[in-house]
């Protein structure tokens, strides 16, 4: 092992560990793996953005443009609507939302399929009167499942496309991944069905709806201004100083039993009025203490208050993309920048009980928020947060949804025919849709979810350091070290748990990158073709169950369903040992060694 063989190793080793710790974004440290190795020599400097050139790179974003474009035109709220209705029957339910999640996702990408029908199932889990924990893990998991069938189904799979095009001469095509990936997605979701759903421990199951993770009763009051309170006289803008202070938010302002609130808060607080509080006990006793104000009432009635005026609840989770992760709540000024009010926060399943202006927002993050009916929709989608609820459908979607569909069918044609690369339909396609304003221009760069693109676009320059370095020769002969004398069929085993296993701790999309030079020179090694090594590790890099951080997927169902953190793999390892256990014999079948 020579000096460069050892940086990159220890670089890799690096970066994996960051990724695992999660302090900073992947694609920062992607970012800056790549700028070290080049300052190091290792990665030429006309090689360091190469990468965003790439056709793996090219096409995730493309698909990513062509999945709004299926979510705009409603197509995708149609299927949900019509094939999501409340099923009595858990397993059923759980088997008919992880068919659909699983079907869908294998034509788009497979996190805007779980967005997409997330607030339909929690809709449909309520009519039936099943705990969202029931059905948003079968969700997830149905939709990880789903990406393993087609080309455009997950990142992956582009990636390993892309590497057995360099390998042979040719990549693999929009539906090579279909018999293996299918095989393994209808046992995975069977599984899921029959049997998964029932290893949610008992705690999850209970919970009726993620309302109840609030309860809010219990941090709501209502404050009455005597004659001689320091508030009488003062603005409400300078109150809500006060209670920022004491870890209290002022919601409504009544007078008369009018609510006379406004957006600027420049009015004055007069004796008699009545405040509505959001504070625990302490800081609520702290702040009466400091304005002597008198506590009226807590709990249902500071609700009804608080439901009285013309605004709506909103029930939300925060998506991996939104501007609110690793941001303090006070920080982002709801109400000031924004006109909205943060009611309650659930975490993982528990509501958060300390300083609401202090808590630091994370993917998954379940809030309770609070504002004007029309302005809370762009709002939310300003701030990355989605809604629990299901979406009213758009007029002259049935138009829309045909055409955005026929269009899709036909790029995905052309290109399966040969008639044009995979990147370059794809192209036509999102262009079309574009020029038809199915994808507004603005919604462009707003679909592509810019964290994974920098990533693929900086780890690949380190991937082909690797390999030009020899040192993905030295992991392939690292994993042929554990079975000189075995089959290459044990050796290809090998290779799908340990890519299943690193899958589990970083980004897939970057464990495709790593392990598939490594496959193809575990492959040449052995003298046997790298097609079957570079579908185990296609299918390997998308089996993310272990836990909430393996696949964005897992994340975002954590707050809604009231997961912790070692629910995730009751449910999946069994699920992970299955999809071994199934794969390795069956890929030498449809990709002979």
């Amino acid at each position: 092992m020579d000096a460069q063989q050892i940086f990159l190793l220890g670089l890799l080793g690096a970066a994996m560990v960051l990724f695992w710790w999660g302090r900073w974004r992947h694609d920062v440290v992607a970012v800056s793996a790549l700028l070290v190795a080049a300052v190091a020599g290792s990665v030429p400097y006309g090689d360091v953005f190469s990468g965003f050139g790439h056709p793996a790179v090219v096409t995730v974003a493309l698909v990513l443009v062509i999945s709004r474009g299926l979510q705009n035109s409603g197509a995708v709220d149609v299927v949900a609507r019509r094939v999501l209705p409340p099923v009595a029957s858990p397993s059923r339910h759980v088997g008919l939302i992880a068919g659909v999640s699983g079907a869908l996702s294998s034509v788009m990408n497979n996190v805007g399929a779980l967005v997409l029908l997330m607030p339909a199932t929690l809709k449909s889990a309520a009519k039936a009167k099943h705990s969202p924990a029931i059905v948003l893990m079968p969700l997830a998991f149905g939709s990880i499942l789903g990406g393993l069938i087609t080309l455009i189904g997950t990142p992956p799979n582009i990636i390993i496309a892309s590497f057995r095009r360099e390998a042979t001469g040719t990549a693999f095509g929009m539906f090579d991944f279909a018999p293996v990936g299918g095989i393994v997605a209808i046992a995975g979701i069977a599984f899921v069905t029959l049997v998964g759903w029932r290893l949610i421990p008992e705690a999850r199951r209970a919970n009726l709806s993620a309302v109840e993770l609030f309860d809010i009763g219990d941090y709501m009051s209502q404050l009455r201004v005597p004659r001689d309170s320091k508030a009488v006289g003062q603005t409400l803008t300078k109150l809500d100083e006060a209670a920022v202070r004491h870890e209290a938010v002022i919601l409504r302002h009544f007078r008369r039993n009018q609510r006379i609130d406004r957006p600027n808060r420049k009015q004055l607080v007069r004796a008699g009025d009545l405040l509505v509080v959001e504070a625990g006990p302490q800081a609520l006793g702290a702040m009466v203490s400091e304005l002597g104000l008198k506590v009226a009432g807590e709990g249902v009635g500071a609700i009804e208050r608080l439901s009285s005026g013309e605004t709506v609840f909103a029930e939300v989770v925060v998506l991996p993309r939104s501007p609110l992760a690793g941001q303090a709540t006070g920080q982002v000024r709801l109400r000031r920048r924004y006109g909205v009010n943060l009611i309650a926060v659930s975490r993982q399943g528990h509501p958060f009980r300390g300083r609401l202006q202090a808590i630091k927002l994370q993917p998954g993050d379940v809030l309770l928020m609070e504002g004007f009916p029309e302005r809370l929709p762009g709002v939310l989608a300003a701030l990355g947060c989605l809604p629990l609820a299901e979406r009213d459908l758009q007029v002259g979607n049935a138009r829309r949804a045909t055409v955005s569909v026929g269009l899709f069918a036909a790029g995905i044609a052309l290109a399966t025919f040969g008639l044009l690369s995979f990147p370059v339909a794809l192209g036509v396609v999102a262009v079309g849709l574009v020029l038809l304003n199915i994808v507004p221009p603005r919604d462009i760069y707003e679909s592509v979810d810019w964290p994974v693109i920098v990533l693929l676009a900086a780890m690949i320059p380190i991937g082909k350091a690797l390999e030009t370095s020899g040192t993905t020769g030295l992991a392939a002969e690292a994993i042929l070290a554990l079975g000189p004398s075995f089959p290459p069929l044990v050796i290809l085993a090998i290779l799908m748990i340990t890519t299943v296993a690193l899958s589990n701790i970083i980004n897939n999309a970057a464990t495709a990158v790593v392990m598939a030079p490594v496959g193809v020179t575990a492959a040449e090694t052995l003298s046997v073709s790298p097609d079957p090594f570079l579908m185990a590790v296609a299918v390997a890099a998308s089996c993310a169950f272990l836990t909430p951080i393996g696949h964005q997927n897992n994340t975002l169902i954590l707050g809604p369903g009231g997961y912790e953190f070692g629910d995730y793999w009751r449910m999946g390892l069994p699920l992970t040992v299955l999809i071994v256990v199934i794969s390795v014999p069956l890929i030498p079948v449809f990709w002979p060694l």
